[in-house]
């Protein structure tokens, strides 16, 4: 009961749309999460023949037309475009349709790590080339990080409270947390919800490479993202777009909406120790973990899977090994914990949202997604990591960690509706 003698207000995910390198649409993403097949290859989107890390997970064969006009694709930034077909997607899933509902009804808070980056990048060359006036008058909407939210919000008819997160590698499992709130204090009765990134850029791929974070395993593209794993070498740069409808669960119910799984809780903490590197303790991460936990009023031996941040990255993997220790304690040991990133690369602000979706999927069909690449295991690394093979597993509640640079940290609790 809440401290005003009613229930709390349930949040039910009732829809889902997904467009990311191993695939566009729920059915087609699930399948090549299950059989561990990589979307990672050599980078299409610039010449990156001069650059140390030549490979990234890029989404493949994306029309923008089938989602929108083709006056509208040209005025958005790409983040922007695989956002507002993702959120269609989404609402098609879900079924609500918030041009019939009350105006303010339904809500939108879709994050980016970068957002228009590359129109940044572009802009900039064509004032140094040409000069100011070959500066497009739709620069400033194409490049501003909010701008996803609000084309969905215009697009899809949703008047309700309307913003972006920027935490970095955690933006989108704060969007999805920050709405379920937005939802349970009865600012909205439903709310599209996510991330959105493209950041396959000269500038980033660049700025990235010389941070020395990217992996340059460029002679075997599908081999490169190895969570985990004792010859990991960094990171693998990935786009894309995750957008679930949230909706509170008497309304979903009332409607006869199918429930995917409900969103419990999220936890949200500071590392407070550096701009780039994690705690090496995982301290922060745990913090978030067990915040996650006893707002959704669990105990860790009720924690049937973990999605790991999982990066790749030398110092976040072991960092993320020993929170989940702390915070599960000797359950830790005992529970299915795998990274997706292993065969979707890191999404950036969009990655909280695309590995919450895939805790829903391992709840929903009862399977939980493998880590591929796991080949040599990091002794430091000692989990149960589901190395290489997807494995059948009844999944009640599922953690979704999501970890940023400035030390953002972010834990979603998501669960079986009953």
């Amino acid at each position: 009961m809440t401290d005003s003698g009613q229930p709390p207000v349930r949040v039910a995910i009732t829809g889902m749309g997904l467009v990311t390198p191993v695939g566009t649409g729920i059915d087609e993403v699930w399948r090549n999460l299950c059989a561990g097949r990589p979307g990672i290859g050599p980078i299409t989107q610039f010449d990156a023949s001069s650059y140390p890390t030549r490979i990234a997970a890029e989404v493949a064969d994306f029309d923008p037309e089938l989602y929108m006009e083709r006056k509208t694709a040209r005025h958005v930034a790409r983040y922007c475009r695989l956002g507002l077909a993702a959120a269609r997607m989404a609402l098609e899933d879900s079924g609500l349709r918030p041009e019939a509902m009350e105006e303010d009804a339904v809500g939108v808070v879709v994050s980016s790590g970068a957002g228009g980056m590359e129109e940044i990048e572009r802009a900039h060359q064509l004032l140094m080339e040409r000069g100011i006036n070959r500066i497009s008058p739709f620069m400033v909407p194409m490049m501003i990080t909010d701008i996803a939210a609000g084309l969905i919000a215009i697009e899809l008819h949703c008047g309700g409270p309307n913003y972006a997160v920027v935490s970095a590698c955690a933006s989108g499992g704060h969007a999805l947390g920050d709405a379920a709130e937005v939802i349970r204090r009865g600012d909205a009765v439903a709310m599209l919800a996510g991330g959105a990134e493209s950041a396959i850029t000269p500038l980033l791929m660049g700025a990235f490479c010389q941070l020395g974070a990217m992996s340059r395993r460029n002679d075997d593209p599908g081999a490169s993202s190895r969570p985990f794993d004792q010859g990991r070498d960094g990171f693998v740069m990935g786009e894309g777009a995750v957008i679930m409808v949230l909706e509170e669960m008497e309304h979903a119910r009332a409607r006869g909406a199918r429930v995917w799984a409900e969103l419990l809780s999220c936890g949200s903490t500071s590392d407070m120790y550096h701009f780039t590197a994690p705690d090496p303790a995982g301290r922060g991460a745990a913090r978030a973990m067990r915040a996650a936990l006893r707002k959704a009023g669990l105990e860790p031996a009720d924690v049937d899977y973990v999605n790991a941040h999982g990066t790749s990255t030398q110092l976040g993997d072991v960092a993320e090994t020993l929170a989940i220790k702390e915070a599960l304690g000797e359950r830790a040991r005992e529970i299915p914990v795998s990274s997706t990133k292993s065969m979707t690369g890191h999404l950036l602000g969009a990655a909280g949202a695309l590995e919450a979706a895939a805790c829903v999927l391992a709840i929903a069909e009862g399977t939980v997604p493998p880590t591929v690449n796991l080949d040599s295991p990091d002794p430091r690394c000692d989990l149960d990591y589901v190395p290489n093979r997807a494995r059948p597993a009844r999944v009640d509640v599922a953690l979704s960690n999501s970890f940023g640079f400035g030390g953002h940290n972010a834990c979603l609790a998501l669960g079986r509706a009953a």
